[in-house]
This record gives C-alpha cells, sequence and structure tokens, in this order.
C-alpha cells in the first residue's frame, strides 16, 4: 500500500484534510505534515522529509504545494505520485507580496482575527461566501496556528522560489485541482502546471474557489481515489 504525505496551506491545520485523509486511507496510511518549522520553503521541506515514510505520494493544497515543489528540489526519488490541489508554480507577485504586507502588518498590531476575516471572502467561490460552516473551520484553523506562525508562513511564501522550470522534470503521476472560481490561486495557473507536467490530469472543479476540497469535497475525492490507484 502507497503511504500519503499531505501538506496543508497557510493557517491550515489538520482539518483541512480530515475528508481526503479518510478518502485515502483505503489505498494506504495518510500522514498529514507539519508547516510549522522554518520561515523559509527550504527549511520546511526538510523538516517534513526528516519525518516523512522513505517513499511516499505526495499532495499540497495552497501553500501546501510550494512546499511540494521544494520537497521535489530535495528529494524527487522519495514521491511516487503527486497531487497539487489550488496552488501555483508561480512566485509572488509584487501585489500578491504587498498584500501579505498588508495582513501580516494588521496581525502584528493585535488585528489577526480581521485580516482572517478580510480573507475569508476571496477563499471560497460567491455561491459559498456566506456559509458559516466553511468561515467557522477558516477561522479555527487560523485560529489555531496563531499570529506567530501567520507571519512565519507568509514570509516563507513571499520568499519562495519560481517553480515553472521544475515542471517538466516531473514524471510521477500527477492530478491538479482547481476551483473554477478560484481567486488566489486561479485557474489558468492550474492548466499552466497541467501542460508543463507531461501525463498529467486536471480537475477544474465547478461551484469551488480556493478551498474546493472543502467547498466541493465529493469531485475531489473522488478524483484522489482514481488517482490513488493510477
Amino acid at each position: 500500500m502507497t503511504p500519503f504525505l499531505l501538506v496543508p496551506g497557510l493557517n491550515c491545520d489538520a482539518r483541512v484534510y480530515a475528508g481526503v485523509a479518510q478518502a485515502l486511507w483505503p489505498f494506504g496510511p495518510v500522514t498529514i505534515a507539519s508547516h510549522q518549522a522554518g520561515d523559509r520553503m527550504e527549511a520546511i521541506a526538510k523538516a517534513i522529509l526528516a519525518d516523512a515514510p522513505p517513499r511516499f505520494a505526495l499532495i499540497g493544497f495552497s501553500m501546501g504545494g510550494y512546499i511540494c515543489f521544494e520537497i521535489l528540489r530535495q528529494a524527487s526519488e522519495r514521491v511516487l505520485k503527486l497531487g497539487l490541489l489550488d496552488t501555483t508554480a508561480r512566485p509572488d507577485s509584487e501585489e500578491a507580496t504587498a498584500n501579505r504586507r498588508r495582513m501580516v502588518a494588521l496581525a502584528n498590531k493585535g488585528r489577526f482575527i480581521e485580516a482572517i476575516e478580510l480573507t475569508f471572502p476571496k477563499s471560497v467561490h460567491e455561491d459559498n461566501a456566506s456559509s458559516s460552516d466553511l468561515y467557522a473551520l477558516h477561522r479555527g484553523m487560523a485560529e489555531a496556528n496563531g499570529p506567530a506562525i501567520y507571519e512565519q508562513q507568509q514570509e516563507a511564501i513571499i520568499h519562495r522560489s519560481d517553480s515553472r522550470p521544475l515542471l517538466g522534470s516531473i514524471k510521477v503521476p500527477t492530478l491538479v485541482v482547481v476551483g473554477e472560481g478560484d481567486q488566489i490561486t486561479p485557474p489558468d495557473a492550474a492548466r499552466e502546471m497541467h501542460e508543463a507536467i507531461a501525463g498529467s490530469r486536471l480537475l477544474v472543479v465547478p461551484r469551488a474557489g480556493h478551498l474546493a476540497l472543502l467547498e466541493q469535497p465529493e469531485p475531489v475525492h473522488a478524483a484522489l481515489r482514481e488517482w490513488a490507484v493510477a
């Protein structure tokens, strides 16, 4: 059976993968990585690899995808399959970096929850913006991580490498998933990865935004189950 290693996104903990883990357990043991060690992708990936199985199928959501690319740089021979969920290979744009700096500044002024509230509408499809359950999970995971980890992870994201040159070297079975309304890592970024990774599969999830794995779990889980046995 294949071990699965799941890397969460910014302001997320294991809860973001609760449904995914349940979907994958029939195919092998699931480990949800801690991504709180270090303020650069290189250090976070190194820490995750130190505790990971010898070889594994790798999934990354959002920031977790950026970490997956660094894991591939450091230990591609250990990765059996790759799942990229609402993420991008592109580096941060100037606009994105400036927005991250604004949100970190709010958090440093004791307004962390305000920063989290401001990010929620952009994290989901407009049809799901009024979901109290999604908002409660979004806020609960952020509060569990806290403002210090938030700033640390934002710094890692800002300084991440451009992973587009890496894409052509990925030879393992790869699934790329994106919500049709993802405003953070949009569908064109997903298509860019799909087109550059030979043999990859692309799933665009209807009525979902950046949190597609939570907004529309059924099609995401179904695609991951197919990928697990590919």
